[in-house]
């Protein structure tokens, strides 16, 4: 057992605990009493040094708390996805439940070995090979060298980098890196595995064989903490699911519950942020912004907008949901044939989607300098849990552009499901058993 250093609570912690009972008993692996974790924030470096010789006679730092008041009891064996939005705490409270860091206010108590996966780059010298690494973490983590050799077999096994097992870390890929981390992590027998994203940077052969590593573990006994993006994800493999939030636990329970509210929390928080968008366009007279702009601007796209189910524009839209594409052209010279255009793409560039007016046969008729095209894209959004990009023009009918805009729109698409690829085909599913 391996308690944090305890911190007598401050002033800065006030709301009561929203979760369970955090007393330990025999069964709990992992404990957080009341954890709050504050840094102070200086404008230049200088500050700090300023604010020590003037003996706290005057404030140079502004107070952030990453965590406050996380109360928390998990179980052994039990395996808990920690949810959130970037910036929310989550990875600084695997921090502290690691013993990585010190939390500000309260303590933690460890029952068994901890391994962890958090930053990537953590734990490896770059100088060694990937064999010495394996070694080092094996002794870090308490084993004996025999130990590590028995183990490392099925280490090399799992990470699947042949060769350049025996070369330094420093020429590993990102998902080499992780492979050969995660591998270590999981098996030198752990009580307790902690991993922040550990599967976001992997391939699609490599996620699916941790998920059934983790499923392993879950037989076993082993007590898993992890944190994910991928909300299907934490649907499939958790017990429990924790929704955190500016720094405090929102909601805590079923995981298809607890996503649920993360899901509707991110769609009222996007729908404020787009009306903010919105009147900010509005005072800027229509501007917006893209990668790329170019064309011979004899039609000049004066406004672009994501519509949601409400009819509002939105940056989030759930999977299947009806979604509506509006642009409006001035046009500064006569064309006969105006056509718009409209291309979806994925957050690395793969085109999505694309159509336009003449595909669609929906013929607009001539404009003349002076008038204004409006355009409408509307269909059913089944497109998988990622984010993307919005590009569109307005263009002659032989192809050339008058004004093409490169990513003017990103937007998010959500859905609870763990689905691969880009598109949700939607498909009907019969099984039968003979």
């Amino acid at each position: 057992m391996e308690p944090a250093l305890s911190v007598p609570k401050t002033n800065g912690s006030t709301d009561q605990p929203i979760n369970r009972s955090t007393v330990p008993n025999r069964s709990t692996a992992l404990t957080a009493h009341n954890i709050s974790k504050l840094y102070q924030i200086y404008n230049r470096p200088a500050d700090r040094l300023r604010e020590g010789l003037w003996f706290g006679r005057r404030r140079l730092h502004q107070d952030f708390w990453a965590l406050r008041d996380v109360n928390l009891a998990i179980e052994k064996g039990e395996t808990l996805g920690i949810v959130g939005p970037n910036g929310c705490g989550k990875s600084t409270l695997l921090q502290v439940l690691c013993g990585i860091l010190q939390p500000t206010t309260g303590r933690v108590v460890r029952q068994g070995r901890v391994a962890a996966l958090l930053e990537l780059g953590a734990g490896f010298n770059p100088e060694f090979s990937g064999r010495e690494n394996v070694y080092i973490n094996g002794e870090i983590m308490g084993l004996g060298r025999a130990q590590v050799d028995r183990a490392f077999p099925s280490i090399e096994r799992f990470a699947g980098i042949g060769e350049f097992l025996d070369r330094p870390v420093k020429t590993y890929s990102t998902g080499m890196y992780v492979r050969l981390a995660f591998s270590t992590a999981i098996h030198v027998e752990p009580d307790i595995l902690i991993v922040d994203e550990a599967l976001a940077v992997g391939d699609a052969v490599f996620a699916n064989r941790c998920i059934r590593k983790f499923e392993e573990l879950q037989q076993q006994g082993v007590t898993v903490v992890f944190v994910s993006h991928d909300l299907g994800l934490v649907k499939q493999i958790s017990n429990r699911a924790v929704f955190l939030l500016d720094g405090r636990i929102e909601a805590e329970g079923n995981p298809t519950d607890v996503i649920n509210r993360y899901v509707g929390t991110v769609l009222e928080r996007q729908k404020a942020l787009d009306e903010m968008d919105s009147r900010s366009q509005d005072a800027g007279n229509g501007s917006f912004r893209y990668s790329h702009r170019h064309g011979d601007r004899g039609a000049e796209v004066t406004e672009v907008e994501l519509l949601g189910p409400d009819g509002g524009p939105t940056r989030t839209i759930e999977s299947g949901q009806p979604a509506r594409v509006r642009l409006r052209a001035k046009f500064h010279a006569a064309q006969p044939e105006p056509m718009a255009g409209m291309l979806i793409r994925t957050r690395t560039g793969m085109d999505v989607f694309g159509t336009n007016s003449k595909l669609e046969a929906a013929a607009a008729g001539p404009c003349r300098p002076g008038d204004t095209l409006e355009v409408e894209f509307a269909f059913d959004c089944w497109l998988t849990p990622q984010e993307y990009t919005l590009t569109v023009a307005v263009q002659h009918p032989d192809g050339h552009s008058h004004d093409w805009l490169d990513d003017v729109i990103t937007f998010r698409v959500l859905d609870p499901r763990r689905l691969a690829g880009v598109a949700n085909l939607h498909p009907t599913v019969r099984c039968r058993v003979y």
